[in-house]
């Protein structure tokens, strides 16, 4: 069995994703999505720069054959080459071939088996941050490199995007490789599967994401409900709470006492396994009417008026670059909608778009601006420092700003499983018109266009983009109507 770097920094990720990469079937995986080989492309393309004006070596050999690799990396070091690029390292350690794969190895003075020399390892992230994981897979090419070279290197280095070279701390580092690598190893040598648990932030460029997700839909796991993290899933398995049926009759007061909860996480995980499980919105408990009958004393704002605006911007974060404001006008007195998409053709006409939003949006200077989550104010705020625009156009501008995100959660319990605009907006009735479209397909969509200068990428853009904005408007109408019925039906229960 061979571990590599790439296998533990998985592992590190989600367990199950290393067993399945070592013993799933492989006709069960995703391809790789558009937005990932924009993510490998920009990696190979920051290697590129970054090497453009350095002198180093590579080892040939046949792609996979890590015992061909690790002898011509050993032959290179023992001739002392200054630097070598993804050389291949290969040690055996409790029944198994470690590998690794460091970006370079920089020789230094000291002593190995080589003479009066080491390698130290550099590890390139596109990344601006050196992330623990990343700092666990430095650590590991120490480790490694170690039993390779016979004597342990006492630096280890990030080289990340925009901040540089950032030194890996080995001494608080290698202790926790050491127990990270020591339980990987003995998962994948038990052959025994974890259990299937759906995270969006780590699952959703994973290669087997489909394959978990239907098992996870087959078995209604918990994990698909909003609110239910890892940690709170643990405490739940050691209380038997493990379906959604036992976690709906639950009482919250029960839970709360649990590692994670508290009484108003345990209230809402609950309502939310209510409601998955009736499959119907529940009005959230602050404004349901309460046992002595009074009306609640807060509802959030929902502001209707004769013309509301609809905003939604597709940004390129690599390039701190906001390429489109779109902007949906609904005029209720002409009864028409309008949609504005304020487009940057290439990064230089983002000032140019960002000044048509604020001419766009101080043409209706009564109208609220709803959009779905914070992004978008923040972005206004960003982008109003960047350009010097006079804060008397920003700071009434960020008055007019609903957030339908904070208030459909401070209002209604959803049967979905992400209170994102996406998973909203299906559940209420829009959907997009390209099904699989979303801001990382957005971002490619972009590079595409500045690479190939294909107007169709643009045309998706903005297509997806009237259609977030569409989604936003949709769900404000379902949501007024929804607390109207709602309030109209407990007003009695109100009365004093």
């Amino acid at each position: 069995m061979f571990i590599t770097a790439d296998l533990l920094l998985n592992y590190q990720r989600c367990s199950r994703r290393a067993f399945l990469d070592s013993y799933g079937d492989l006709n069960q995986k995703d391809p790789p999505n558009d937005y990932l080989l924009k993510l490998l492309q920009d990696s190979r393309t920051n290697h590129q720069n970054l090497l453009e004006n350095e002198t180093y070596q590579q080892p040939k050999y046949p792609h996979g054959d890590w015992v061909k690799g690790a002898e011509e990396t050993l032959a290179l070091m023992r001739q002392g080459v200054e630097q070598i690029y993804q050389g291949v390292l290969l040690t055996e350690e409790q029944g198994v071939h470690l590998v690794s794969v460091p970006d370079l190895l920089v020789k230094q003075p000291g002593e190995s088996i080589f003479g009066d020399w080491i390698y130290v390892p550099t590890e390139i992230k596109l990344s601006k941050r050196p992330k623990q994981e990343y700092q666990i897979i430095a650590a590991y090419h120490v480790k490694v490199l170690a039993a390779v070279q016979g004597a342990w290197c006492e630096q280890a280095w990030l080289l990340l995007k925009e901040r540089g070279f950032y030194a890996v701390d080995l001494w608080e580092t290698i202790p926790r490789l050491e127990e990270l690598l020591s339980h990987c190893i003995a998962i994948l040598q038990t052959e025994q599967e974890p259990e299937v648990f759906i995270s969006r932030s780590r699952c959703s460029l994973c290669h087997w994401f489909s394959h978990c997700y239907a098992i996870a839909k087959a078995e209604q796991h918990l994990s698909l409900l909003p609110g239910i993290t890892q940690t709170r899933y643990s405490q739940l398995q050691a209380q038997n709470i493990t379906t959604l049926e036992s976690l709906a009759q639950m009482l919250p007061t029960r839970l709360e006492p649990l590692p994670g909860f508290g009484l108003e996480t345990a209230r809402k995980v609950v309502r939310q396994a209510r409601s998955t499980l009736q499959n119907e919105a529940i009005l959230g408990e602050s404004l349901a009417a309460n046992s002595v009958g009074k009306r609640p004393s807060f509802i959030p704002e929902i502001p209707t008026a004769p013309i509301e605006l609809y905003f939604d911007i597709e940004a390129e974060p690599s390039l701190n670059l906001v390429y489109l404001h779109g902007v949906l006008v609904v005029d209720r007195i002409k009864q028409t909608e309008t949609f504005h998409s304020l487009l940057a053709e290439s990064p230089e006409e983002e000032s140019i778009v960002w000044q048509q939003f604020l001419d766009l949006v101080w043409a209706y200077p009564s109208a609220p601006i709803f959009h779905f989550c914070p992004y978008e104010v923040q972005t206004v705020e960003r982008l109003g420092k960047l350009f010097e625009t006079p804060e008397a156009l920003i700071q009434p501008l960020l008055l007019r700003f609903v957030d339908l995100h904070d208030r459909v959660t401070q209002t209604v319990t959803l049967p979905v499983e992400s209170y994102a605009l996406k998973h909203i907006a299906r559940w209420v009735g829009f959907d997009w018109r390209d099904s699989t479209a979303n801001g990382a397909q957005s971002i490619y969509w972009y590079a595409q266009w500045l690479a190939t200068r294909d107007r169709s990428y643009l045309d998706s853009i903005v297509i997806y983009n009237e259609d977030d904005c569409r989604a936003t408007y949709h769900i404000k109408e379902w949501l007024v109507n929804f607390l109207d019925q709602a309030m109209t039906q407990d007003e009695l229960g109100w009365a004093v």
